[in-house]
């Protein structure tokens, strides 16, 4: 390996990162085209079972906007069951952030696997996993492309219409678990100020809604970023 004085690693550095703001750049056009893609209306009753007993799709959205689910396996037959769910959704599930700062854009986190409700609550008090997490009781999984190989939804609703607004899967699924990969794959984006987003798209300035998770609920936003 070359070894270099500090002067040539900073150029070396500022040459790449040319690369790299243009990659972000072409990353915030990629999220606008997701913002613009038409959504599909989901007109199938789906069930599940949650910790409180059989709910509905609409109701993992938790009265929210906007839903994301992950298909988890954690299912019989798979590698470690009950004790474990498959190791590449466990390590998923391990880069989850805490999902109040998703919960704060009007957007709710779920992920749902064929494992039973009282398998899943061993499993999330040992692992330390604190999303929701549903048992998948119908034909979801058939329907929306995760019934053999891992995969994430987002969805919309309007009222009590559910719409199907994006999909991934595959190496897709290695970016996910940070607050913005999520929200970047949903209908609305961040919603913030310097999005190229539609018109009458929900936006508030960037920074200004950010908060300690623990002080969403009833409180006012931080007021920025790293300030004294």
């Amino acid at each position: 390996m070359k070894t270099v004085t500090p002067a040539e690693w900073e150029e070396a550095r500022l040459r790449l990162l040319v690369k790299e703001k243009e990659l972000t750049r072409a990353r915030d056009a990629l999220a606008a085209e997701r913002r613009r893609m038409p959504w599909v209306a989901v007109e199938k009753p789906y069930e599940f079972e949650g910790p409180s007993g059989k709910v509905s799709l609409l109701d993992l959205f938790e009265g929210r906007r906007q839903l994301i689910v992950y298909r988890a396996f954690f299912d019989p037959g798979v590698d470690g069951f009950p004790e474990h769910a498959c190791k590449g959704c466990s390590l998923v599930a391990d880069q989850v952030a805490h999902v109040a700062h998703l919960n704060a854009r009007d957007t709710t986190l779920a992920f749902a696997s064929r494992g039973s409700q009282a398998d899943l609550a061993r499993l999330k008090k040992r692992m330390g996993w604190t999303m929701p997490w549903y048992t998948i009781a119908g034909d979801f999984d058939v329907d929306f492309g995760v019934r053999e190989w891992h995969g994430t939804n987002a969805f919309i609703r309007e009222g009590d219409q559910v719409f199907r607004t994006y999909f991934v899967n595959d190496r897709g699924d290695e970016a996910m678990g940070s607050t913005w990969s999520y929200l970047d794959i949903t209908a609305l984006g961040r919603q913030e100020e310097w999005e190229d987003s539609p018109e009458g798209y929900p936006q508030t300035p960037a920074y200004a809604w950010w908060n300690w998770h623990d002080a969403y609920e009833g409180a006012a936003p931080a007021g920025g970023c790293c300030s004294s």
